[in-house]
Protein backbone atom coordinates (compact mmCIF):
# COMPACT_ATOMS: atom_id res chain seq x y z
CA UNK A 1 0.00 0.00 0.00
CA UNK A 2 1.43 3.40 -0.97
CA UNK A 3 2.11 5.91 1.77
CA UNK A 4 0.31 9.24 1.42
CA UNK A 5 2.62 12.00 0.21
CA UNK A 6 4.23 14.19 2.83
CA UNK A 7 2.47 17.57 2.99
CA UNK A 8 4.46 20.42 1.53
CA UNK A 9 5.79 22.66 4.35
CA UNK A 10 4.14 26.03 4.58
CA UNK A 11 6.19 29.24 4.26
CA UNK A 12 5.61 29.87 7.97
CA UNK A 13 7.04 26.46 8.83
CA UNK A 14 10.12 27.07 6.70
CA UNK A 15 10.73 30.43 8.33
CA UNK A 16 10.40 28.86 11.76
CA UNK A 17 12.78 26.01 10.84
CA UNK A 18 15.36 28.47 9.52
CA UNK A 19 15.09 30.47 12.73
CA UNK A 20 15.55 27.30 14.80
CA UNK A 21 18.54 26.35 12.67
CA UNK A 22 20.12 29.77 13.18
CA UNK A 23 19.61 29.56 16.95
CA UNK A 24 21.06 26.04 17.19
CA UNK A 25 24.11 26.99 15.12
CA UNK A 26 24.62 30.10 17.27
CA UNK A 27 24.27 28.20 20.56
CA UNK A 28 26.74 25.54 19.41
CA UNK A 29 29.22 28.29 18.56
CA UNK A 30 28.74 29.97 21.93
CA UNK A 31 29.30 26.72 23.84
CA UNK A 32 32.47 26.09 21.84
CA UNK A 33 33.69 29.61 22.60
CA UNK A 34 33.01 29.14 26.31
CA UNK A 35 34.74 25.73 26.22
CA UNK A 36 37.84 27.29 24.67
CA UNK A 37 38.24 29.38 27.83
CA UNK A 38 37.83 26.46 30.25
CA UNK A 39 39.65 23.21 30.98
CA UNK A 40 38.97 19.79 32.42
CA UNK A 41 35.42 18.78 33.27
CA UNK A 42 33.83 22.12 32.38
CA UNK A 43 35.41 22.06 28.93
CA UNK A 44 34.17 18.52 28.31
CA UNK A 45 30.60 19.39 29.35
CA UNK A 46 30.47 22.51 27.18
CA UNK A 47 31.77 20.64 24.15
CA UNK A 48 29.14 17.94 24.71
CA UNK A 49 26.47 20.61 24.79
CA UNK A 50 27.84 22.10 21.58
CA UNK A 51 27.70 18.69 19.91
CA UNK A 52 24.08 18.24 21.01
CA UNK A 53 23.18 21.60 19.46
CA UNK A 54 24.85 20.46 16.23
CA UNK A 55 22.59 17.38 16.22
CA UNK A 56 19.58 19.62 16.67
CA UNK A 57 20.72 21.84 13.83
CA UNK A 58 21.06 18.76 11.60
CA UNK A 59 17.39 17.93 12.26
CA UNK A 60 16.28 21.30 10.91
CA UNK A 61 18.67 21.01 7.99
CA UNK A 62 17.07 17.69 7.13
CA UNK A 63 13.59 19.23 7.09
CA UNK A 64 14.68 22.22 5.05
CA UNK A 65 16.59 20.17 2.49
CA UNK A 66 18.15 22.32 -0.23
CA UNK A 67 16.82 25.43 1.54
CA UNK A 68 18.86 24.69 4.66
CA UNK A 69 20.20 28.18 5.05
CA UNK A 70 19.68 29.62 8.52
CA UNK A 71 17.86 32.90 8.82
CA UNK A 72 19.44 35.81 10.56
CA UNK A 73 20.11 35.05 14.21
CA UNK A 74 17.47 36.34 16.59
CA UNK A 75 18.18 39.33 18.79
CA UNK A 76 18.46 37.11 21.87
CA UNK A 77 21.08 34.87 20.27
CA UNK A 78 23.10 37.84 19.04
CA UNK A 79 23.01 39.43 22.49
CA UNK A 80 24.02 36.15 24.12
CA UNK A 81 26.93 35.76 21.71
CA UNK A 82 28.14 39.31 22.41
CA UNK A 83 27.92 38.88 26.19
CA UNK A 84 29.61 35.47 26.03
CA UNK A 85 32.61 37.11 24.36
CA UNK A 86 32.75 40.28 26.44
CA UNK A 87 31.67 39.37 29.97
CA UNK A 88 32.38 36.75 32.58
CA UNK A 89 31.85 33.01 32.30
CA UNK A 90 29.11 32.88 34.95
CA UNK A 91 27.23 35.78 33.35
CA UNK A 92 27.32 34.12 29.92
CA UNK A 93 26.17 30.80 31.38
CA UNK A 94 23.27 32.44 33.20
CA UNK A 95 22.07 33.90 29.91
CA UNK A 96 22.61 30.59 28.09
CA UNK A 97 20.50 28.86 30.72
CA UNK A 98 17.68 31.35 30.17
CA UNK A 99 17.87 30.73 26.42
CA UNK A 100 17.69 26.94 26.90
CA UNK A 101 14.77 27.18 29.32
CA UNK A 102 12.76 29.31 26.86
CA UNK A 103 12.83 26.64 24.16
CA UNK A 104 9.48 26.19 22.36
CA UNK A 105 10.25 22.70 21.04
CA UNK A 106 7.79 21.12 23.46
CA UNK A 107 4.87 22.84 21.71
CA UNK A 108 6.20 22.43 18.16
CA UNK A 109 4.95 19.33 16.29
CA UNK A 110 8.00 19.47 13.99
CA UNK A 111 10.42 19.02 16.92
CA UNK A 112 10.85 15.44 18.21
CA UNK A 113 9.97 14.86 21.86
CA UNK A 114 13.54 13.71 22.47
CA UNK A 115 14.88 17.05 21.25
CA UNK A 116 12.51 18.98 23.49
CA UNK A 117 13.66 16.82 26.40
CA UNK A 118 17.28 17.53 25.46
CA UNK A 119 16.67 21.26 25.77
CA UNK A 120 15.20 20.85 29.25
CA UNK A 121 18.17 18.74 30.34
CA UNK A 122 20.60 21.20 28.77
CA UNK A 123 19.04 24.00 30.81
CA UNK A 124 19.78 21.98 33.96
CA UNK A 125 23.33 21.25 32.81
CA UNK A 126 23.97 24.95 32.23
CA UNK A 127 22.32 25.76 35.55
CA UNK A 128 24.71 23.37 37.26
CA UNK A 129 27.74 24.88 35.55
CA UNK A 130 26.61 28.38 36.46
CA UNK A 131 26.03 27.25 40.05
CA UNK A 132 29.63 26.07 40.27
CA UNK A 133 30.79 29.46 39.09
CA UNK A 134 28.45 31.27 41.46
CA UNK A 135 29.72 29.15 44.34
CA UNK A 136 33.27 30.32 43.64
CA UNK A 137 32.28 33.98 43.95
CA UNK A 138 29.11 33.82 45.99
CA UNK A 139 30.54 35.15 49.25
CA UNK A 140 32.31 38.09 47.66
CA UNK A 141 29.46 38.67 45.21
CA UNK A 142 26.84 38.67 47.97
CA UNK A 143 28.91 41.11 50.00
CA UNK A 144 29.47 43.32 46.97
CA UNK A 145 25.81 43.42 45.92
CA UNK A 146 24.68 44.07 49.47
CA UNK A 147 27.39 46.70 49.91
CA UNK A 148 26.69 48.76 46.80
CA UNK A 149 22.93 48.70 47.28
CA UNK A 150 23.21 49.57 50.94
CA UNK A 151 25.55 52.42 50.04
CA UNK A 152 23.20 53.73 47.38
CA UNK A 153 20.03 53.57 49.46
CA UNK A 154 21.38 54.51 52.88
CA UNK A 155 23.41 57.50 51.77
CA UNK A 156 20.72 58.79 49.41
CA UNK A 157 18.28 58.54 52.30
CA UNK A 158 20.73 60.31 54.58
CA UNK A 159 21.44 63.10 52.10
CA UNK A 160 17.77 63.67 51.29
CA UNK A 161 16.76 63.55 54.93
CA UNK A 162 19.39 66.10 55.94
CA UNK A 163 18.68 68.32 52.92
CA UNK A 164 14.97 68.28 53.72
CA UNK A 165 15.75 69.88 57.08
CA UNK A 166 16.86 73.01 55.22
CA UNK A 167 20.56 72.97 56.14
CA UNK A 168 23.34 74.30 53.89
CA UNK A 169 24.77 72.31 51.01
CA UNK A 170 28.16 72.11 52.73
CA UNK A 171 26.51 70.49 55.74
CA UNK A 172 24.73 68.00 53.46
CA UNK A 173 28.07 67.15 51.82
CA UNK A 174 29.75 66.71 55.21
CA UNK A 175 26.90 64.44 56.36
CA UNK A 176 27.15 62.37 53.17
CA UNK A 177 30.91 61.89 53.52
CA UNK A 178 30.51 60.93 57.19
CA UNK A 179 27.77 58.48 56.24
CA UNK A 180 29.97 56.99 53.53
CA UNK A 181 32.92 56.38 55.85
CA UNK A 182 30.87 55.16 58.80
CA UNK A 183 28.74 52.86 56.67
CA UNK A 184 31.66 51.42 54.69
CA UNK A 185 33.66 50.61 57.81
CA UNK A 186 30.62 49.13 59.52
CA UNK A 187 29.79 47.00 56.47
CA UNK A 188 33.35 45.74 56.16
CA UNK A 189 33.56 44.76 59.82
CA UNK A 190 30.13 43.16 59.75
CA UNK A 191 30.91 41.12 56.62
CA UNK A 192 34.18 39.87 58.07
CA UNK A 193 32.54 38.66 61.26
CA UNK A 194 29.53 37.22 59.39
CA UNK A 195 31.55 35.24 56.86
CA UNK A 196 34.02 33.93 59.43
CA UNK A 197 31.16 32.77 61.66
CA UNK A 198 29.30 31.14 58.77
CA UNK A 199 32.36 29.25 57.57
CA UNK A 200 33.03 27.98 61.07
CA UNK A 201 29.45 26.76 61.46
CA UNK A 202 29.47 25.02 58.08
CA UNK A 203 32.80 23.39 58.75
CA UNK A 204 31.47 22.00 62.02
CA UNK A 205 28.33 20.58 60.36
CA UNK A 206 29.77 19.28 57.07
CA UNK A 207 29.26 15.49 56.84
CA UNK A 208 31.92 13.13 55.55
CA UNK A 209 31.22 12.73 51.79
CA UNK A 210 32.82 9.25 51.81
CA UNK A 211 29.94 7.96 53.93
CA UNK A 212 27.43 8.61 51.16
CA UNK A 213 29.29 7.27 48.14
CA UNK A 214 27.88 4.00 46.98
CA UNK A 215 29.08 3.49 43.43
CA UNK A 216 26.78 1.33 41.31
CA UNK A 217 27.30 -0.11 37.86
CA UNK A 218 27.24 2.63 35.25
CA UNK A 219 24.37 2.74 32.78
CA UNK A 220 25.36 4.20 29.41
CA UNK A 221 21.75 5.25 28.79
CA UNK A 222 21.95 7.74 31.66
CA UNK A 223 24.94 9.63 30.23
CA UNK A 224 22.95 12.71 29.16
CA UNK A 225 21.29 13.00 32.56
CA UNK A 226 24.64 12.37 34.24
CA UNK A 227 25.93 15.60 32.69
CA UNK A 228 23.58 17.49 35.02
CA UNK A 229 25.29 16.05 38.09
CA UNK A 230 28.78 16.38 36.60
CA UNK A 231 28.04 20.06 36.03
CA UNK A 232 27.19 20.37 39.75
CA UNK A 233 30.65 19.17 40.68
CA UNK A 234 30.28 15.39 41.02
CA UNK A 235 32.93 13.21 39.41
CA UNK A 236 31.83 11.05 36.45
CA UNK A 237 31.28 7.89 38.53
CA UNK A 238 29.17 9.68 41.12
CA UNK A 239 27.20 11.45 38.40
CA UNK A 240 26.37 8.21 36.57
CA UNK A 241 25.36 6.55 39.84
CA UNK A 242 23.04 9.40 40.78
CA UNK A 243 21.50 9.43 37.29
CA UNK A 244 20.80 5.70 37.55
CA UNK A 245 19.13 6.20 40.94
CA UNK A 246 16.94 8.97 39.54
CA UNK A 247 15.80 6.86 36.61
CA UNK A 248 15.10 3.95 38.95
CA UNK A 249 12.93 6.16 41.15
CA UNK A 250 15.21 5.76 44.16
CA UNK A 251 16.22 9.39 44.27
CA UNK A 252 14.71 12.77 43.40
CA UNK A 253 16.09 14.61 40.40
CA UNK A 254 15.96 17.86 42.41
CA UNK A 255 18.33 16.71 45.17
CA UNK A 256 20.93 19.50 45.43
CA UNK A 257 24.65 18.87 45.79
CA UNK A 258 26.09 19.11 49.28
CA UNK A 259 26.92 22.62 50.47
CA UNK A 260 30.52 23.25 51.44
CA UNK A 261 32.21 26.19 53.13
CA UNK A 262 33.65 27.19 49.72
CA UNK A 263 30.26 28.61 48.74
CA UNK A 264 30.51 31.19 51.51
CA UNK A 265 33.64 32.97 50.28
CA UNK A 266 36.54 34.28 52.34
CA UNK A 267 36.14 36.79 55.12
CA UNK A 268 38.89 39.10 53.82
CA UNK A 269 37.57 39.21 50.25
CA UNK A 270 33.99 39.73 51.40
CA UNK A 271 35.08 42.51 53.74
CA UNK A 272 37.08 44.31 51.05
CA UNK A 273 34.31 43.94 48.49
CA UNK A 274 31.74 45.25 50.94
CA UNK A 275 33.88 48.26 51.89
CA UNK A 276 34.78 49.18 48.31
CA UNK A 277 31.33 48.79 46.81
CA UNK A 278 29.53 50.46 49.72
CA UNK A 279 31.86 53.40 49.25
CA UNK A 280 31.19 53.46 45.50
CA UNK A 281 27.44 53.37 46.04
CA UNK A 282 27.48 55.93 48.84
CA UNK A 283 29.60 58.34 46.76
CA UNK A 284 26.93 58.78 44.08
CA UNK A 285 24.39 60.73 46.19
CA UNK A 286 26.99 63.32 47.26
CA UNK A 287 28.47 63.98 43.80
CA UNK A 288 26.22 66.98 43.01
CA UNK A 289 27.03 68.58 46.38
CA UNK A 290 30.76 68.01 45.83
CA UNK A 291 30.43 69.99 42.57
CA UNK A 292 28.68 72.89 44.26
CA UNK A 293 25.04 72.19 43.38
CA UNK A 294 22.35 72.89 45.94
CA UNK A 295 18.62 72.84 46.57
CA UNK A 296 16.23 70.91 44.36
CA UNK A 297 18.77 70.66 41.53
CA UNK A 298 21.24 68.80 43.74
CA UNK A 299 18.51 66.52 45.07
CA UNK A 300 17.26 65.72 41.56
CA UNK A 301 20.76 64.91 40.26
CA UNK A 302 21.51 62.81 43.35
CA UNK A 303 18.28 60.84 43.04
CA UNK A 304 18.79 60.40 39.29
CA UNK A 305 22.33 59.00 39.67
CA UNK A 306 21.24 56.61 42.38
CA UNK A 307 18.17 55.55 40.39
CA UNK A 308 20.30 54.61 37.37
CA UNK A 309 22.69 52.66 39.58
CA UNK A 310 19.83 50.79 41.26
CA UNK A 311 18.37 49.82 37.89
CA UNK A 312 21.74 48.58 36.60
CA UNK A 313 22.63 46.56 39.70
CA UNK A 314 19.13 45.09 39.93
CA UNK A 315 19.19 43.98 36.30
CA UNK A 316 22.71 42.51 36.61
CA UNK A 317 21.83 40.45 39.67
CA UNK A 318 18.64 39.25 37.97
CA UNK A 319 20.54 38.08 34.89
CA UNK A 320 23.07 36.20 37.00
CA UNK A 321 20.29 34.52 38.99
CA UNK A 322 18.22 33.71 35.90
CA UNK A 323 15.22 35.88 36.79
CA UNK A 324 13.56 38.78 34.97
CA UNK A 325 15.94 41.77 34.79
CA UNK A 326 13.14 44.29 34.30
CA UNK A 327 11.14 43.18 37.32
CA UNK A 328 14.18 42.98 39.60
CA UNK A 329 15.49 46.38 38.46
CA UNK A 330 12.15 48.12 39.02
CA UNK A 331 11.71 46.45 42.40
CA UNK A 332 15.13 47.64 43.49
CA UNK A 333 14.38 51.16 42.28
CA UNK A 334 11.07 51.21 44.13
CA UNK A 335 12.68 50.07 47.39
CA UNK A 336 15.47 52.64 47.14
CA UNK A 337 13.19 55.55 46.32
CA UNK A 338 10.69 54.43 48.93
CA UNK A 339 13.33 54.61 51.66
CA UNK A 340 14.46 58.04 50.41
CA UNK A 341 10.89 59.38 50.48
CA UNK A 342 10.43 58.26 54.07
CA UNK A 343 13.61 60.01 55.25
CA UNK A 344 12.67 63.13 53.28
CA UNK A 345 9.34 63.25 55.08
CA UNK A 346 11.06 62.81 58.45
CA UNK A 347 13.66 65.47 57.66
CA UNK A 348 10.91 67.90 56.63
CA UNK A 349 9.35 67.60 60.08
CA UNK A 350 12.49 69.02 61.67
CA UNK A 351 13.33 71.74 59.13
CA UNK A 352 12.02 74.13 56.56
CA UNK A 353 11.40 73.97 52.84
CA UNK A 354 14.40 73.43 50.58
CA UNK A 355 15.72 76.68 49.17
Amino acid sequence: MNQPPTPEPTPAQRRRWRRYLADEVAEAEIYRELAARRSGEERYILLELAQAEVRHADHWRGLLGPEAKPSRRGGGSRLLGFLARRFGFVFALALAGRAESRSTYGADPDAPASMAADEEIHAEVVRGLAARGRAALSGTFRAGVFGINDGLVSNLSLVIGVAAAGVSSSFVLLSGVAGLLAGALSMAAGEYISVRSQRELLAANTPNPEARRAVAALDAATNELALVYRSQGLDPMEAANRAAQVLAGARSFADPPDQTPDTVGTAIKASIASFALFSAGAALPIIPYAFGLSGWVALAVSAGLVGIALLVTGAAVALLSGSSPTRRALRQLAIGYGAACVTYAIGSLFGVAIA
